[in-house]
C-alpha cells in the first residue's frame, strides 16, 4: 500500500494539478462490455476525426463467466450439447451467473449479426438456458457498423441459473460515509421498496436502537438484503414479508453491511470492515455537503484494506445541478490524485450501469459514480441494475480450495436468543460446517480452546444446514455458557492446532502520526475479527516512525492471547494515530501451552 494514502487519514488531501477532467464513460470499444464503436463513419473516419479501427474487447478468457459466441444457429445436436456444457461451465466460474456477448468473435472482434440471426442465436441461448434450469435477460444491444452496409448487432446477455440447495450468489457490501450522508435512508429506499419522504421515514426500520431513532443517527451495525430473481427483478420487503422470502424467490443476494459515520463510532467502523469480510464498498456522499467529516477518512479505510468501492451521491434533489457537479468534480480529483490512482466513472444511463459493473469486477482502478436522490427516486434505478449485474470477486475453483481446508469460523455477534440459548453470528473464512458438527472455540483469557457443538444454522435468516467457506451466517450453540464467548475468537475444527500468540511482528506503514511513534505506545490492533489493544515492544532498526515511514514492528497484546495467521492483514489506530500493514511473525504458544488438550478433557464442557 503506497504511504501516500497517508494524505487521506491526515486530512491534507491536495488536487492533483488542475481539475478534474471528463470521466470515463465507459463508451470506448476496447473496455470489457463496451460493445463497439457507436461513431458513424465518413470517409472511413468516425466523427471525432480519427481513424476508424475495428472495434474489440479484450480476447476471450478461458477462465471466468464471460463467453463470447459469433453466432448460434440451428445448432446440431452434438453442437447443442457441447454448447450446453460449456454454459455450465461458465455458470460455474461465476458462481451462478455468466454473461453471454453474442456476435463477438473469440479473439473479441465485435462482428455483429443480422437482425434475423440475432434472433435465431437468441433462440438457442434460451434454449440452452432452459436445458441448465437458467433464466436469460438481454442487457443491452448495440450496433456495429465497422465494414458494413446492413445493420449488425451485438447483444449482451446475463444467463442466470435458478437457485438450487439455497445456494444463491451472495455479496456483501459494506456502506461507508459521513454522518448525514443518507446511508440509512439510502438502504431502507433499497430493501423496502418505497421512497423517503424527506423526513427519514425510510430509515427506521433499519435502526437496532432508541436513541439511533431519536438522532437519525447509526451507532451500530446493521445488515439489510437486497434480492434478484433470476430473471434480473428487484425482490424485497414490498412483495415479501419476511426475509426468508426474499431467500427463496432470490437467486442474488446483496448483504448491505450499514455502518456508522460519526467519527466517535469509528471503531464499531473498522470492526465492520475488518471483521465481515466485504466484497465491496459503497461510499455515500451527499451533494450539498460534498466530502466533508468522515468521507476522506472511510475512503482511505477501503484503499488501505484494498476493499474495491463505488460511490453513490446522494440528495441530488436538494441542491441545484452545479452543486451536484461541483461535488463530482472534487470526488474526481480525489479519485485521481497519486495516492488514490482511480479512474472515475459517471454513470448516467443504464448502459453506462452495465458498463460500470463488468469493468468495476475487472480491473481495481475503475469506481462509479452514481448520483441519486432517495426522496424523487432520480437514477436509483441505475445502482440497482449495477447490483443486479456485479459479479462476484472469488471463482468457483478459489471456492472449491478453501472448501478443502479445515473449518474456520469468525465469531464476530453473540446473542442470546430465547429457547435457542446462545447463537453467535460471523463468517466461516474455510471449510464447511453442517449442523451437528463438533468444534472448538477459542482462545479464552487463560488461552484455551472448549469444545461445542453447532445446533443449527441460519444464512440471511433462514434455515440452512450446510454452510460454505465464504459465508456469512448465524450458529446456534444451545446452552453453551455465553460468558465464555467473545468478538474475535475463532471456532474451529478439532484436528486443527490453532496458533495463538500474545506477542507478533508486522511490517507496517505509519499512515499519520502527529509527532514520532516510539517504543512503549499503545495502539488499538485491528486484525480479522480480533480488536484488542497493544503495546509497541520494538521497532526493527529504527528508533522512531514518523508519518509516511515503513518498519517492522513487534507488538505484545495487553488483555490475553489472539488467533492470529501470518500474512493478515492488520490496521492500527490511537487518535489522529493510524497504520496499516501484515502480520509477518508470530511467537506462538504450543498447544499444550494453550491447554487445547485439557479443554478436551472430561472436566471441561461435553457434546
Amino acid at each position: 500500500m503506497d504511504s501516500r494514502v497517508s494524505e487521506l487519514f491526515g486530512g491534507c488531501c491536495r488536487p492533483a494539478g488542475g481539475g478534474a477532467g471528463g470521466a470515463l464513460r465507459g463508451r470506448g470499444g476496447a473496455a470489457p462490455g463496451g460493445g463497439g464503436s457507436k461513431a458513424k463513419k465518413k470517409n472511413g473516419r468516425s466523427r471525432g476525426g480519427k481513424a476508424n479501427n475495428p472495434p474489440y474487447l479484450p480476447p476471450e478468457a478461458e477462465d471466468g463467466n464471460i463467453e463470447y459466441k459469433l453466432k448460434l444457429v440451428n445448432p446440431s445436436q452434438y453442437r447443442f450439447e457441447h454448447l450446453v456444457t460449456q454454459m455450465k461451465w461458465r455458470l460455474q466460474e461465476g458462481r451462478g451467473e455468466a454473461v453471454y456477448q453474442i456476435g463477438v468473435e473469440d479473439n473479441g472482434l465485435l462482428v455483429g449479426l443480422s437482425e434475423e440471426e440475432m434472433r435465431a442465436s437468441l433462440k438457442t441461448l434460451r434454449r440452452m438456458a432452459e436445458k441448465v434450469g437458467a433464466d436469460i435477460t438481454v442487457l443491452r444491444e448495440r450496433e456495429v457498423d465497422y465494414d458494413s452496409d446492413v445493420p449488425r448487432k451485438i447483444t449482451e446477455v446475463l444467463v442466470r441459473k435458478v437457485p438450487d440447495n439455497q445456494q444463491f450468489l451472495d455479496l456483501r457490501v459494506a456502506v461507508l460515509g459521513n454522518v448525514d450522508s443518507g446511508k440509512s435512508t439510502l438502504l431502507g429506499v433499497l430493501t423496502q421498496g418505497e421512497l423517503d419522504n424527506g423526513r427519514g421515514r425510510a430509515r427506521l426500520n433499519l435502526f437496532r436502537h432508541l436513541h439511533e431513532i431519536q438522532s437519525g443517527r447509526t451507532s451500530s451495525i446493521s445488515f439489510e438484503i437486497l434480492g434478484f430473481n433470476s430473471k434480473g427483478e428487484v425482490v424485497n420487503y414490498s412483495d415479501s414479508r419476511t426475509a426468508e422470502e426474499i431467500c427463496e424467490s432470490s437467486s442474488k443476494m446483496i448483504t448491505f453491511i450499514d455502518l456508522a459515520g460519526h467519527h466517535k463510532y469509528l471503531k464499531t467502523t473498522i470492526f465492520g470492515l475488518t471483521s465481515y469480510c466485504p466484497d465491496f464498498a459503497m461510499l455515500v456522499v451527499s451533494a450539498n455537503t460534498g466530502i466533508a467529516g468522515t468521507t476522506r477518512e472511510h475512503l482511505g479505510l477501503a484503499m488501505a484494506l484494498k476493499v474495491p468501492f463505488f460511490i453513490v451521491i446522494s440528495k441530488v434533489d436538494l441542491c441545484s445541478k452545479a452543486t451536484v457537479e461541483r461535488t463530482v468534480k472534487q470526488l474526481e480529483r480525489i479519485l485521481k490524485q497519486p495516492g488514490c490512482n482511480k479512474l472515475p466513472l459517471l454513470v448516467n444511463s443504464d448502459d453506462d450501469a452495465v458498463t460500470a459493473a463488468q469493468q468495476f469486477a475487472q480491473s481495481p482502478n475503475i469506481t462509479p459514480i452514481f448520483t441519486l436522490s432517495s426522496v424523487s427516486g432520480e437514477n436509483l434505478d441505475l445502482l440497482k441494475v449495477f447490483l443486479n449485474i456485479l459479479p462476484p470477486l472469488t471463482n468457483s475453483k478459489e471456492q472449491e480450495e478453501l472448501m478443502q481446508q479445515l473449518t474456520e469460523f469468525q465469531v464476530d455477534e453473540i446473542y442470546t436468543v430465547p429457547e435457542v440459548g446462545t447463537v453467535v453470528g460471523g463468517t466461516l473464512s474455510s471449510g464447511i460446517c453442517r449442523e451437528g458438527e463438533n468444534l472448538v472455540v477459542g482462545p479464552t483469557d487463560d488461552g484455551k480452546f472448549l469444545r461445542l457443538k453447532v445446533c443449527s444454522i441460519q444464512r440471511n435468516r433462514s434455515a440452512c444446514r450446510v454452510l460454505r467457506a465464504g459465508q456469512a451466517a448465524t450458529l446456534a450453540l444451545g446452552p453453551f455458557d455465553r460468558s465464555l464467548l467473545r468478538k474475535g475468537m475463532v471456532m474451529v475444527s478439532p484436528e486443527m492446532n490453532p496458533t495463538i500468540c500474545s506477542v507478533f511482528e508486522a511490517e507496517i506503514v505509519l499512515l499519520f502520526h502527529a509527532t514520532t511513534f516510539r517504543k512503549g505506545f499503545q495502539v488499538t490492533v485491528h486484525v480479522g475479527n480480533v480488536r484488542q489493544t497493544a503495546i509497541v515492544e520494538k521497532i526493527h532498526g529504527k528508533d522512531k516512525l514518523r508519518t509516511g515511514e515503513k518498519a517492522v514492528v513487534r507488538f505484545r497484546f495487553i488483555k490475553h492471547p489472539e488467533y492470529l495467521k501470518i500474512g493478515a492483514k492488520l490496521l492500527f489506530r490511537e487518535g489522529v494515530t493510524k497504520g496499516i500493514g501484515h502480520v509477518t511473525d508470530l511467537q506462538a504458544i504450543t498447544t499444550k501451552e494453550n491447554g487445547l488438550e485439557e479443554s478436551l478433557g472430561p472436566g471441561q464442557l461435553s457434546f
